[in-house]
């Protein structure tokens, strides 16, 4: 079984007790500690990394961020899925073959760019090139950003990730919906539902989110930042 299969894999026959938790690696140190903690795959934050190489989020140049989730890649035995952000303004076939060049086993793509929601049948079209390059080689996760650039509105959400499934996404992330919001868009979506957590207390659980319906729960670039508090603290405590 190739890694993308048991990635995949991975996302089927979950109970709700039970989601798929994928740390996001920010560089090749950091998914060694999450692929040596048990963490069965391993899901990259584009702002994570961006912050690693010294970027604001969403300025990374693409060739710098596909060579970052290569080292990523390179570093653990375990499947690596890439946030590739909107895409970088690349063809769907030349995605495809700079993820595999990575080494990952799949991607998010956002239907939004530069602040502004895309146009769900175009996005729709795109995803369905994207799919038909990719086979089944990579598992392509389909950001919602109905909660972050548009409306907030769940049953927009839905019919965005309607179209999505439609054209071939194997799971939906309507990043950033409320945990109100929940089980409607479970019920709503079909498939697999990424959502993000938060690491600050101030959201539910992990074993909440799978409860609200939650497939799979990723952190964006939590991790990288919890990380950064960290440091700084030790490198306070040396001044002293």
């Amino acid at each position: 079984m190739s890694k993308a299969e048991v990635f995949r894999a991975l996302h089927l026959g979950r109970t709700q007790d039970d989601p798929l938790v994928l740390p996001g690696p920010w560089d090749a140190a950091s998914a060694r500690v999450f692929a040596e903690a048990g963490f069965p795959a391993l899901a990259t934050p584009s702002a994570g990394v961006a912050a690693s190489l010294g970027y604001e989020d969403g300025s990374t140049p693409a060739d710098e961020m596909f060579a970052a989730v290569a080292r990523i890649s390179r570093a653990v035995d375990v499947p690596v899925s890439a946030d590739i952000e909107s895409g970088y303004g690349l063809a769907p076939k030349e995605l495809v073959e700079r993820l595999l060049e990575a080494g990952a086993v799949g991607c998010n793509l956002e239907d939004s760019a530069q602040g502004v929601m895309k146009d769900p049948h175009e996005q729709a079209e795109f995803l369905a090139e994207f799919r038909s390059a990719a086979g089944g080689r990579l598992f392509l996760n389909a950001r919602v950003d109905t909660f972050v650039r548009g409306d907030g509105d769940p049953e927009r959400a839905i019919e965005r990730a309607a179209l999505y499934v439609a054209a071939g996404a194997d799971c939906i992330y309507p990043i950033l919906a409320p945990a109100d919001a929940l089980p409607l868009l479970r019920a709503g979506i079909q498939g697999p539902v990424n959502i993000n957590a938060r690491l600050d207390g101030g959201g539910p659980s992990l074993t909440e989110l799978g409860e609200l319906g939650a497939t799979r729960i990723t952190f964006g670039p939590g991790l990288q930042r919890w990380a950064s508090l960290a440091l700084k603290g030790m490198a306070d405590s040396l001044k002293k």
